[in-house]
C-alpha cells in the first residue's frame, strides 16, 4: 500500500529501517514519542503506526503493552529486524582516528568488547539515530556513532566498521498498526494478540489458562503488568498461534472469557517469515 507509517525516533533509527524493509512504498514520518507515532495515525496524519515492542537482547520495550490496549488502533502486521551496530564516522576517517563513539545507553554494551579493543570511550546519546545526525553535523573525525547503516546513509557517513555488536542474535519485533482491524487470513500461519484482566477469584488465571492447553492453542507470549499504578490491578497481554475464527481457538477465548472482567482482541495478524 502506499501512504505514510510512522515511526519513534529519528531518520536513520532502527523503528526506520523496519519501515523500509517491511513498507518500502511508504512514506515514513518521524515522531518524538511513541504517544505521538499512535496520535498520528488516529488523527489521519499518518496510515500506519511502525512500534517495537521486544528485543531478544534487554526485553521487553517499556511503556508500549500500556499504551496498545488504550491506543485504539489495531494490530494488522509483525516484523522482525536483525539489529546489526556498526561504528559511523565522518568521511576519510578511520576507526585508528575515532575516540568517542556516542549512542543509545541499551547500545553501547552491546559493543562493549569492540569498544575496549580499540580504546574507544562509549558517550550516552538519547537516540542512536541522533548521534549519527551529530557526528556528521560536528565533521569531527575522533567522533563516531554506533547506528545502523541506514544512519549512515541519511546523514552521509561511512561505516568505519561492520556489525560489530557482541551477540549475533539481535533481533527487535515490531507491531504494525492501523486505524481499521483487518481479520482476513493473510496466510497459512496467523496470529492474534489480545489483552484481559482475571476475575478475582482463587486460581482464575491457572483455570483461564486451561481452555488454551485442552483445546491445543499454543501461547507463545503471556506478560503480566500493573494498570493504573495498583499493586493489585493487572492485566495481562498474550500471543496465541491461530485465529479467532479457528474453532480450537474460539473455544479457548470463551473458556478464557468465563475467568475475565475484560478481554479484547489488538489484532489477528499473519505470523513473520522470521518467526
Amino acid at each position: 500500500m502506499s501512504g505514510t507509517i510512522a515511526f519513534q525516533g529519528e531518520l536513520g533509527a532502527y523503528s526506520h529501517q523496519a519501515c523500509r524493509e517491511t513498507r518500502p512504498e511508504m512514506e515514513v514520518l518521524a515522531c518524538r514519542t511513541f504517544e505521538d507515532v499512535i496520535e498520528a495515525v488516529r488523527s489521519g496524519k499518518a496510515d500506519l503506526a511502525m512500534l517495537p515492542v521486544e528485543n531478544t537482547t534487554y526485553g521487553r520495550v517499556a511503556d508500549i503493552h500500556r499504551l496498545l490496549p488504550e491506543s485504539g488502533l489495531h494490530i494488522i502486521d509483525e516484523a522482525f529486524v536483525r539489529v546489526h551496530i556498526n561504528l559511523l564516522g565522518v568521511p576519510g576517517a578511520k576507526v585508528s582516528d575515532v575516540k568517542e563513539a556516542y549512542s543509545h545507553l541499551v547500545l553501547l554494551p552491546q559493543c562493549g568488547t569492540f569498544l575496549r579493543e580499540h580504546g574507544i570511550t562509549g558517550r550516552v546519546s538519547s537516540d542512536n539515530a541522533r548521534a549519527a545526525r551529530e557526528v556528521a553535523e560536528a565533521g569531527d573525525p575522533s567522533q563516531a556513532a554506533l547506528a545502523s547503516e541506514l544512519a549512515a546513509e541519511v546523514y552521509g557517513l561511512e561505516v568505519l566498521a561492520h556489525h560489530i555488536e557482541d551477540a549475533d542474535h539481535n533481533t527487535t519485533r515490531f507491531l504494525v498498526m492501523s486505524r481499521e482491524a483487518d481479520h482476513s487470513r493473510r496466510g497459512n500461519t496467523m496470529m492474534t494478540t489480545f489483552v484481559f484482566r482475571v476475575r478475582n477469584i482463587p486460581a482464575a488465571l491457572y483455570k483461564a489458562m486451561g481452555g488454551f492447553a485442552t483445546n491445543s492453542v499454543n501461547m507463545t507470549k503471556l506478560e503480566s503488568y500493573m494498570v493504573d499504578g495498583s499493586f493489585t490491578a493487572t492485566q495481562f497481554y498474550a500471543d496465541i498461534d491461530g485465529h479467532p475464527d479457528d474453532r480450537d481457538v474460539q473455544l479457548a477465548l470463551e473458556e478464557l472469557e468465563y475467568f475475565t472482567t475484560e478481554l479484547r482482541i489488538l489484532g489477528t495478524y499473519p505470523a513473520a517469515i522470521k518467526r
